[in-house]
């Protein structure tokens, strides 16, 4: 299985930057991941506090919210 590079606290830090201002092509380009990588974390953490963050993804009404929109 592929090792994660970024932990949820990160990830939530990055969206955070994003969210008061910094440029994201400036962002995306420091921490070396892609447009679709950040807009990607950006849909699923923006608006959170890290803490949050780490619940939101142990969550499982997470996976099943998840799994219904594949099947849709």
């Amino acid at each position: 299985m592929k090792r994660k590079r970024f932990s949820v606290e990160q990830i939530v830090a990055l969206v955070k930057q994003a969210e008061l201002g910094l440029p994201v092509a400036d962002l995306i380009r420091q921490v070396g991941i892609s447009e679709q990588t950040f807009y990607r974390w950006k849909k699923e953490y923006a608006g959170l506090e890290p803490d949050q963050a780490r619940e939101f993804k142990h969550s499982p009404m997470r996976t099943h919210v998840s799994r219904s929109w594949w099947r849709s």
